[in-house]
C-alpha cells in the first residue's frame, strides 16, 4: 500500500526516529501505525513507546470537596478556545459542574444536558462536560485532590491509615498531599504491577526479548527482568521514584511516614486527568 506524507511525520512524532526509518518500518507493517511503532521499538530505535498526546480540546479541570472532607469530586469540562477557557462565565460553569461532581458517579454530561446546552448556546461554542469521578472515604484514611497548571491536570488519591488519630497528623496529611504532587508529575498509568493486563505485560517482554536477540538465553531472561523493572517503576505509581527524592520509592516513602506512627500507608486508587488526553 502506498505510505503518505502524513503518515510518515505521525510516526515521526510519536517515535522520534529519522522519516526514512519511519517510512520502512509503516512499508513492512502496511501502514498499521500501532504496528510500525512496536517495530521500531523492537530495533531498539525507537526514542519513546510513545508520546502523551496534545491536548485536542481548551478547558477546565477542577475538584470540589464535601464539607465533611470524606468526598471529593472532580470534572473535566471542555471548550473550543482558551478564550472561552479563561472567561469567568465558563469558570463558573465549571465550579457548577464540579459542585454537582460530589453528589453522584452517573455522567454530568447527562444529568446536565439543558444546562449544558443552554451554555453552548451563550458561548457559541461546543462545550462538553467530558468526564467526571467521585471518591468518598472508606473506612480510616483520607481522600485529596490536586489541580494543577490552572485546571490542565487534575489528581485524586485515597490513602488508608489503620488508626482514626493518623487522620490528623501532620506528617500523614502532608505525605498525602506529596502523593497529589508526585501523581500530577509522574503520571503513572497503574497503581501496582499486578494491575497491568498480562497481554501488555507480555507484549513489553517480547519486545524487550527481541531488543537482544542473538545472546545466550539466560542472558536474556535477566535483561529482559531488568527492563520489565524499569517498565514497573516507570508507570506503576508504587514503585515509581518520589519526584521530591528520585532514590527513594513510593512504597519506601509510605514506608518511611509510617514506620514512627506505628502505622501502616496503603494507596487504595488515584485517578488523573490530563486535559484533552
Amino acid at each position: 500500500m502506498e505510505i503518505t506524507a502524513t503518515q510518515v511525520k505521525e510516526l515521526r512524532d510519536a517515535t522520534g526516529v529519522s522519516m526514512m526509518e519511519c517510512k520502512k518500518a509503516l512499508v513492512e507493517c502496511n501502514g498499521n501505525m500501532a504496528e510500525a511503532v512496536t517495530k521500531l521499538r523492537e530495533r531498539g530505535v525507537a526514542v519513546a513507546a510513545k508520546r502523551a498526546e496534545k491536548a485536542a480540546n481548551q478547558g477546565i479541570i477542577a475538584a470540589v470537596e464535601s464539607a465533611d472532607g470524606k468526598t471529593i469530586g472532580m470534572v473535566e469540562v471542555n471548550c473550543e478556545t482558551d478564550f472561552v477557557a479563561r472567561n469567568d462565565d465558563f469558570k463558573a460553569f465549571v465550579s457548577s459542574v464540579a459542585k454537582k461532581s460530589i453528589e453522584t458517579d452517573k455522567p454530568l454530561s447527562e444529568l446536565l444536558n439543558d444546562l449544558l446546552m443552554e451554555k453552548i448556546a451563550a458561548t457559541g461554542e461546543n462545550l462538553k462536560i467530558r468526564r467526571n469521578v467521585r471518591y468518598t472515604l472508606a473506612g480510616t484514611g483520607k481522600i485529596a485532590s490536586y489541580i494543577h497548571m490552572g485546571g490542565k491536570v487534575g489528581v485524586l488519591v485515597e490513602v488508608s491509615c489503620t488508626k482514626q488519630a493518623t487522620e490528623s497528623n501532620a506528617s500523614f496529611n502532608d505525605m498525602v498531599k506529596d502523593l497529589t504532587l508526585h501523581i500530577a508529575a509522574a503520571s503513572p498509568a497503574y497503581l501496582t504491577s499486578a494491575e497491568i493486563p498480562a497481554d501488555v505485560q507480555a507484549a513489553e517482554r517480547e519486545i524487550y526479548a527481541k531488543q537482544v536477540e542473538g545472546k545466550p538465553a539466560n542472558m536474556v531472561e535477566k535483561i529482559v527482568d531488568g527492563k520489565m523493572g524499569k517498565f514497573y517503576a516507570e508507570t506503576c505509581l508504587v514503585n515509581q521514584g518520589f519526584v521530591k527524592e528520585p532514590k527513594q520509592s513510593i512504597t519506601e516513602l509510605l514506608e518511611a511516614v509510617a514506620k514512627p506512627l506505628g502505622e501502616t500507608f496503603t494507596i487504595k486508587r488515584f485517578k488523573r486527568y490530563q486535559l484533552g488526553a
